[in-house]
């Protein structure tokens, strides 16, 4: 049997959820369940991660390890660009598994086209510029501006470095299967590619050879990382929050939702759990807010967030509730060690470890929210290891797909995302936008931006 890493307990939340609530809604777990199974809800053409653990095959991983240890072999740093879903995933797995400091991580992957600004690539071209570089290019369509002008960029001084054949063998593209301009520029160029599952959208592709190519790059074994997914499968479905893991959390995220907590706040204990909060927040986000409604994700790192949010938190607005994703295993540990002068007035702590100290300042923080009116729950992850990893992952896919349809909008699209795309290629003067931008002119001329 399976090994559960992963638990969530709602035990603190009797004052805001009563048993018979979260009763009612089995009802809507088992609705949402029977849409994803049978593949007949909304966005139904994008399920193709829900069974990925099991179906991805063994000649795609065994493909993946393969050419990812060659490029460990070969170069001192991977430069991954992506945005969005093309990057967090693997960067999220990355800081949680690796070292906490990138030069003790070897190879180094580095991530770039997900921000639009010189001073970063020009910087991003000084680190690599004596170091042996590989280039892993993550984009379905291989049009969109981030990664786009990045990868230009960077395959300018890959081929004037390394010369184009040399460059070519040390790009790597994944990308559509058949169609899209990164497609053909791979096929034109001969790059090595691999293909992001039409059915798959980005934001839950990090099981995918969208996030297991860099994360195989950086040393992770993502076999054992496949094998956590699959297990959390199996306490991630069934028709009730008793037997649904993933239901539950959904189940209770909504309820607490509408009842005017329209903010969750993903508060972590670790450093090396602060970009698994940001994937999850574009999880969340991008799949639940549209149609006027949606939980609003937010995410802070303590205990160093409370020295600049955990007053707001404590006696801010109560239209936040709070998850707890709490590490109970570090892979090492430090005490405090004893001075006899005592000037700090910390002996007190002396020979307790990291851990201990960092626990109970989870603690204390728990309670004092609690008595500060914000409903809290705990994820417990047991350590950091690739299965561990491997079920979290999974399980906030399932929660967020579950808690999409119980607020019923469709998780799986993210027509909002294309607003701005629209009005920055009018503005820069994209073909086909004309009309468009001389609207845009005449408004921000008014607004004297």
């Amino acid at each position: 049997m399976s090994s559960k890493r992963i638990s969530f307990s709602d035990k603190l939340l009797s004052g805001f959820i009563n048993q018979e609530e979260l009763e009612n809604y089995n009802q809507s777990i088992a609705s949402a369940e029977k849409m994803l199974s049978e593949r007949s809800g909304p966005g139904n053409d994008f399920l193709g991660w829900l069974d990925l653990p099991w179906t991805i095959s063994s000649s795609m991983v065994d493909s993946i390890v393969s050419r990812a240890s060659e490029i460990r072999e070969k170069a001192d740093i991977l430069i991954c660009i992506g945005i969005g879903g093309s990057y967090l995933g693997a960067r999220a797995a990355i800081e949680f598994l690796s070292s906490s400091f990138e030069d003790m991580r070897k190879p180094r992957v580095v991530f770039a086209g997900h921000s639009i600004n010189s001073d970063y690539i020009a910087d991003l071209l000084d680190l690599v510029k004596d170091r042996s570089v590989a280039v892993n290019i993550i984009s379905k369509s291989g049009t969109t501006t981030e990664p786009g002008v990045a990868f230009r960029v960077i395959r300018q001084f890959m081929e004037s470095r390394y010369g184009k054949s040399e460059a070519a063998s040390r790009i790597i593209a994944t990308t559509d299967p058949k169609k899209g301009a990164l497609r053909k520029l791979a096929t034109e160029e001969g790059y090595a590619a691999f293909e992001i599952p039409s059915d798959v959208g980005g934001r839950f592709s990090v099981l995918t050879p969208v996030g297991l190519f860099p994360i195989a790059v950086a040393g992770i074994d993502i076999r054992n990382l496949l094998a956590g997914a699959s297990e959390a499968m199996d306490f991630c479905s069934g028709d009730s929050y008793q037997d649904n893991m993933a239901g539950h959390y959904a189940a209770v995220r909504n309820i607490l939702f509408r009842k005017g907590f329209t903010t969750e706040v993903m508060a972590a204990f670790q450093p090396q759990l602060h970009f698994i909060s940001e994937w999850w927040k574009q999880l969340a986000g991008e799949s639940e807010g549209k149609n006027g409604t949606g939980i609003f994700p937010a995410a802070l790192d303590y205990t160093t967030d409370l020295h600049s949010l955990g007053q707001w938190m404590q006696e801010g607005i109560r239209n936040v509730f709070e998850t707890f994703m709490v590490l109970k295993k570090t892979n090492r540990s430090i005490s405090v060690p004893k001075f006899d002068d005592d000037s700090d007035e910390l002996n007190y702590l002396a020979s307790r470890s990291f851990e201990d100290i960092n626990l109970n300042a989870f603690k204390g923080t728990l309670l004092a929210h609690v008595d500060g009116g914000v409903p809290s729950a705990i994820l417990s992850l047991e350590d950091r290891s690739e299965k561990t990893l491997g079920q979290l992952f999974y399980f906030f896919e399932k929660a967020i797909a579950i808690s999409g349809y119980m607020l019923r909008v469709n998780p799986f699209d993210q027509p909002g995302v294309e607003a701005y795309k629209k009005n920055m290629f009018a503005l820069l003067g994209k073909s086909g936008f004309d009309k468009l931008r001389e609207q845009l002119f005449s408004r921000i001329g008014n607004m004297q931006l």
